[in-house]
């Protein structure tokens, strides 16, 4: 026969049973839930991005278009797929750089390109059409300075030149091809 002990020493027993029970779980349910950060591992992402930096004086310095884009914590860089980037100057004209990779260091303070760089620049009234091609392009949008040590082929109407290295004033459109340059010059018909 149940005696009122009997009850109360049940229900002490299932209680502590039950609170047992719900300890566990939620310890391992907190564990399961707590991520470690690894500053290697990507911690956000973009995808269809349309991105415009504006200058000091809130005019457009530098756009950035690419279907996908990858933060990463470790020294703060972005991995960039695609990116078709608009370097905006004094001049009326942009400079528009493509290629097939891109990683942005400290925010946008430097951006690498790599693979099927082209830089273009349509002409203006102080500049004709140029463009550059490379494999490997680094670029510093503040300085508007971009620069590197591969092979360039450069190209302006009647005039195309082969060189190693470049090193340019995107802002003033001067550009200064650094070694082993050879051109040819076809004047127009």
């Amino acid at each position: 026969m149940l005696t009122l002990k009997n009850v109360a020493i049940t229900i002490l027993l299932f209680l502590a049973i039950a609170l047992t029970s719900w300890s566990i779980i939620i310890s391992n349910f907190t564990q399961a839930t707590v991520v470690q950060d690894d500053p290697r591992k990507p911690d956000s992402f973009m995808i269809g991005v349309v991105a415009t930096n504006l200058n000091k004086n809130g005019l457009p310095a530098l756009k950035l278009i690419t279907p996908k884009m990858t933060h990463y914590p470790e020294n703060n860089t972005t991995d960039i797929t695609t990116p078709r980037v608009t370097i905006y100057r004094k001049s009326p004209n942009p400079w528009f750089i493509d290629s097939d990779f891109a990683k942005a260091k400290n925010g946008i303070d430097e951006i690498i390109f790599w693979s099927n760089v082209i830089i273009h620049h349509p002409a203006d009234i102080d500049n004709p059409n140029t463009s550059l091609q490379t494999e490997t392009l680094t670029i510093f949008p503040e300085q508007q300075i971009a620069s590197t040590d591969e092979p360039v082929l450069f190209k302006q109407p009647s005039t195309t030149i082969h060189a190693i290295g470049m090193l340019a004033n995107l802002d003033a459109g001067t550009i200064k091809l650094l070694s082993q340059t050879q051109g040819e010059y076809v004047p127009s018909s």
